[in-house]
């Protein structure tokens, strides 16, 4: 199995570039991942809806161009569908059984994700109703599947 993360933006605070960098070390025992950054773009205060939206778009087509043709695309959504961990594992690992060898995982900027990036989706998750900053949103995607991972192999770590 093959993991890509295509993310809107550079990780510019050390401590999440660390816990980046360990999730990545640990999930080398499991799977390949690949992250993939796109340039993301300033949104001054008080953008209007219609500016915000021609951000989302050019970071859209960023994304788009970025996602590999071979993957099973996952956006993370706040109005996505919500799984535990043991029902996410259990998604994993039923992608891998139907000869899904790949599965790329999109997160947006701080405007979230163009309705053209979302419409290319095979699935649209969130994992929670709350906002996160998407730099912090990245860790938590890595550690979810590294999380994913251990279940799969029946490995302690999911309680």
């Amino acid at each position: 199995m093959k993991i890509s993360i295509v993310c809107v933006g550079k990780i510019k605070e050390k401590f999440f570039r660390d816990a980046i960098d360990e999730y990545s070390k640990r999930l080398s025992r499991y799977t390949k991942l690949n992250i993939i950054e796109v340039a993301d773009e300033m949104t001054p205060d008080g953008a209007s809806a219609v500016l915000e939206d021609q951000i989302r778009e050019k970071e859209g087509v960023r994304i788009l161009a970025k996602l590999p043709q071979d993957a099973l695309i996952v956006t993370l959504e706040i109005a996505g569908k919500n799984y535990s961990s043991e029902e996410f594992a259990s998604w994993i690992e039923d992608c891998s059984v139907r000869g899904k060898s790949h599965i790329c995982f999109v997160i947006g900027g701080s405007l979230g994700l163009h309705n053209s990036v979302c419409k290319r989706a095979d699935l649209a998750l969130s994992f929670s109703k709350m906002t996160f900053p998407h730099q912090l949103m990245r860790v938590i995607l890595c550690e979810q599947i590294y999380r994913a991972f251990r279940i799969i192999q029946h490995e302690p770590y999911h309680k």
